[in-house]
């Protein structure tokens, strides 16, 4: 099911201000008009999964923004990441975690890719584990995007889908996740810090490996079970059939998909 919303008109207290003939927006400009919208969502009283990742971050910042003005009251956040974590502590938000609220209203976070169906690529940030954990606790997901991350099949942008996987070995993990996609021209490589070549390593203390694809990797349920049973792998950033909500940010306006 598909919606287009239009947005409404340019005042200078609108969050949502569309662009006029002379303004071209900026990815970052769509990112926080989803954001945004997606916060339209939260309620008072609710036990909130916060995303991590420069979208996510646009829709904490008005979480707490909204608390600290009354507008939202008895809000509880659960956090993906400790990014997010010291985010929501700066900004005011009560936190707790999925050992006290084993059941979320709702999560709020960004996507790296979305298909026709409403799967994503997640975790290019670096926290697709703890992600999942939370968004997959939550009775509502809404994942927020610009038109960018739309794809026909996950994997079709070229960019990195990641495994987060244990270090102990890692060369060898790699190239089983590479091999096992054979088929589709995946290239397995360990995700390293720029600055100095070391490897990325996660909240959680692993690493990542980022498949990349040349074509379709097929029956995401199939690729997701056999990624999973390598030993060696923590969680893989396919989160299938997870999104109840994507919401889509582009140069005319928001398009809000539902399962």
């Amino acid at each position: 099911m598909e919606a287009g919303i239009l947005l409404p008109p340019p005042t200078s207290s609108s969050p949502l201000s569309p662009p006029t003939s002379s303004v071209i927006l900026t990815q970052d400009e769509l990112k926080k008009i989803a954001a945004y919208k997606a916060v339209e969502y939260v309620e008072s009283g609710m036990v909130l999964g916060l995303g991590t990742g420069s979208t996510a971050k646009h829709a904490v910042d008005r979480i707490g923004e909204l608390l600290k003005q009354g507008k939202l009251q008895n809000i509880v956040g659960i956090p993906t990441s400790k990014m997010t974590h010291e985010q929501a502590l700066s900004l005011g938000i009560p936190l707790s975690d999925l050992d006290s609220h084993p059941v979320l209203d709702l999560a709020i976070d960004g996507a790296d890719e979305v298909d026709p169906h409403l799967n994503l690529v997640k975790g290019r940030g670096g926290s697709l584990l703890r992600e999942k954990m939370v968004e997959g606790a939550c009775k509502k997901f809404v994942c927020i995007v610009d038109e960018s991350k739309l794809v026909k099949h996950l994997g079709g942008s070229g960019l990195a889908m990641p495994v987060e996987i244990v270090p102990f070995c890692w060369k060898f993990t790699a190239k089983k996740l590479q091999d096992l996609f054979e088929y589709a021209g995946c290239v397995g490589k360990l995700r390293t810090y720029v600055e100095n070549g070391k490897p990325f390593v996660t909240d959680n203390g692993n690493y990542i490996v980022d498949l990349y694809f040349q074509k379709d990797m097929g029956d995401l349920k199939a690729a997701s079970d056999a990624i999973l049973q390598l030993p060696g792998v923590v969680e893989h950033g396919m989160f299938l059939d997870m999104a109840t909500t994507v919401i889509v940010a582009g140069e005319l306006g928001i398009t809000v998909k539902n399962k």
